[in-house]
């Protein structure tokens, strides 16, 4: 009797962990049929732990000492196009930014919008600098927000997707122009 039930444990257990891996290997095929090869592809799944993880988006551009020369460089251009006072150089404006382009954006987008200088970039970095931000229409202590949640908030009367589109892209143009 007892080697009649250990036969049928070993058996339901083996018949449990086959049916486990023959399983995975099944969903490890992925899609079968009419257009299973672009499926196939289109998957983000991978087997592959270090796939897994996120990785740093920062560009060589975005280390420190390549940083402080890009801002050393775009200070008199910014302050040129009127994106920057006399007095304010981008390693300043850009200290709260995470990156170099967030920050071009965010000051470009003031510009255009006619923003107080101040109140943008502490919206969308939730940073709150010395300056004083009591007239802007965000509280302090908020989280950040992306540049178009910002300039909704700012502007409400302004298409924000629009003005954050072509923000960010003289942003890039700021960019290309030192690079060549």
């Amino acid at each position: 009797m007892r080697r009649m039930i250990f036969v049928g444990t070993m058996l339901l257990f083996g018949f449990s962990i086959s049916w486990t891996f023959g399983a995975e290997q099944v969903s490890a095929q992925g899609p079968a049929g009419a257009g299973a090869a672009a499926a196939a592809q289109e998957s983000s799944h991978s087997a592959n732990p270090l796939n897994w993880v996120k990785k740093n988006s920062r560009t060589s551009s975005e280390t420190p000492g390549n940083r402080r020369d890009i801002e050393t460089k775009l200070t008199p251009t910014l302050q040129a196009q009127g994106v920057l006072a006399a007095n304010v150089t981008a390693t300043d404006a850009c200290a709260p930014f995470m990156t170099l382009d967030g920050c071009l954006a965010t000051l470009h987008a003031s510009h255009n919008l006619g923003v107080d200088f101040n109140c943008l970039p502490a919206a969308v970095t939730g940073v709150h600098t010395s300056a004083n931000v009591s007239d802007c229409n965000v509280a302090d202590g908020e989280k950040p927000l992306g540049l178009n949640n910002a300039i909704h908030q700012l502007k409400p009367d302004v298409n924000a997707k629009q003005a954050t589109k072509e923000a960010e892209q003289q942003a890039m143009n700021d960019l290309k122009g030192i690079a060549e």
